[in-house]
């Protein structure tokens, strides 16, 4: 099955018995009934499984390529199991450039667990190797990274945690699995945002992890029920009526995208883009390997360098929506430095590149016309 008939059919077989409807019903239930102690269909309680939740988990499995799907209440919750397999004393390495929040959780929470981060730069697969050490146990990248696009070599990573057998998992929130499947490049664990592209509506607040190895699938379908982040089936029901239409979107995504990203290099007022497109963007030719189309997402900065500038700006776009978040159908436009980035010092923002003038856009399905002369008139 392809990859655009998985986003409608992917793992969704027999999902009604009951009564065959071509859409998963909603399951609004906390509990289930049991004929006998201890005899219990496949759900007995909500918080366990619900079959609403189960079949977009099936659906999230079959679109990474992965084996078992595990669907969480927000992304952190579902990065915050992946750290849930660990103990005092292990340590994570982590892209230097990753998203706030995912910065926040590692050093505001585990950290005071005991559990250690290091933060390096991982453009240049063939270094990382040298960071690792006895305590070393996961390998966490963001590619592209949030909200520079830097691109990790997610095959050369995977053999480098391979080799010293440690976990491998990667934030594919960006790429969504249209354009990248980290699995079958070697990862261990795939994690999403599935507010973002997955549920594409700007209508729910939900996680998800893939991955292929049983034994594992087990520790964290553990820490999944033990823990208790779970979505509601409403929001499972939006989340899997949104990947109905992944493939037709991120088509559209990945168009304006490219179009936006031109323009905004070719306006005098603009100093640097980032976009994983452009030939002279680092690890390109990686990305162009690894995935199979740029995506939506463009950073950008202005030649005034200022904040004031910046702020203005974002302040002025009118399609474009001054919003936290990404992913959706509509065009957002957001100011790392103080949104989704504001959690990181200011001086560890600077070493990766998030500087105040930084802009991201999250370009949305809308008319390519009108964004681009949204851009014309904010810069102006």
């Amino acid at each position: 099955m392809k990859f655009n008939t998985k986003t409608i059919h992917g793992g969704q077989e027999n999902i009604d018995p009951a009564y065959h409807s071509v859409m998963p019903p909603i399951y609004q239930t906390s509990t289930f009934k049991q004929e006998k102690i201890g005899q219990h269909p496949e759900f007995a309680y909500a918080r366990s499984g619900n079959p609403t939740r189960a079949a977009l988990e099936k659906s999230l499995a079959s679109l990474e390529n992965g084996t078992y799907g595990l669907a969480f209440g927000s992304g952190l919750a579902a990065i915050d199991a992946i750290l849930k397999l660990l103990k005092p004393g292990d340590e994570v390495l982590c892209t230097n450039d990753l998203y706030g929040g995912s910065y926040r959780l590692f050093t505001k929470i585990y950290e005071d667990f005991g559990i250690k981060f290091r933060f390096v730069g991982m453009s240049d697969a063939s270094k990382i190797g040298s960071f690792v050490n006895e305590s070393t146990k996961l390998i966490w990248i963001e590619t592209p990274t949030n909200p520079m696009m830097n691109i990790i070599d997610v095959a050369a990573v995977a053999q480098i945690a391979k080799r010293n057998k440690l976990l491998l998992a990667v934030d594919n929130t960006f790429a969504t699995p249209y354009l990248q499947q980290p699995l079958d490049l070697g990862a261990d664990i795939v994690m999403h945002s599935a507010t973002k592209y997955l549920g594409g509506h700007s209508d729910v607040v939900m996680g998800a992890l893939v991955v292929k190895d049983k034994a594992l699938a087990d520790r964290l379908y553990f820490i999944q029920n033990a823990s208790g982040a779970v979505p509601g089936p409403q929001d499972c029901f939006l989340t899997l009526r949104g990947i109905k239409t992944l493939h037709v979107r991120m088509q559209r995504h990945c168009e304006n995208g490219k179009a936006v990203a031109h323009f905004l290099k070719s306006h005098p007022k603009v100093d640097k883009v980032y976009w994983p497109g452009f030939e002279d963007h680092p690890n390109h030719n990686i990305c162009s390997k690894q995935m199979t189309g740029y995506g939506g997402m463009v950073s950008f900065t202005t030649k005034t360098g200022a904040r004031e500038s910046a702020v203005q700006l974002v302040e002025r776009l009118k399609v474009f929506t001054l919003a936290e978040s990404l992913g959706g159908v509509e065009s957002l436009a957001g100011h790392p430095a103080t949104m989704t980035h504001a959690s990181i010092p200011k001086e560890e923002r600077e070493k990766t590149g998030i500087v105040d003038s930084l802009i991201r856009l999250s370009v949305g399905i809308e008319d390519i016309d009108d964004l681009i002369d949204d851009l014309k008139q904010a810069l102006a």
